[in-house]
């Protein structure tokens, strides 16, 4: 059951990474680089665009994922 607990958790992570990866290079995830770089020089705010946040979190689930998948089952079947 860890095992596919585990691949689901990878599986999961590589898309949620991968719609970050895909902003990231659209207009839209430009468009949000520029206005944050903007908005932090005008107050010195610490802001990051969205799509920043879909790749930790897709890069997190994955490792966790895997994680999760080599520890796997002490149990015999």
């Amino acid at each position: 059951m860890n095992r596919i607990v585990g691949i689901v958790l990878i599986v999961i992570g590589a898309i949620v990474f991968m719609m970050g990866f895909n902003r990231k290079n659209s207009l839209v995830g430009e468009a949000s680089s520029a206005a944050t770089s903007v908005a932090n020089s005008v107050d010195g705010g610490a802001r990051t665009p969205k799509h920043v946040g879909y790749m930790i979190v897709g890069g997190v689930l994955v490792l966790a994922g895997i994680g999760i998948t080599a520890r796997g089952s002490s149990r015999l079947p």
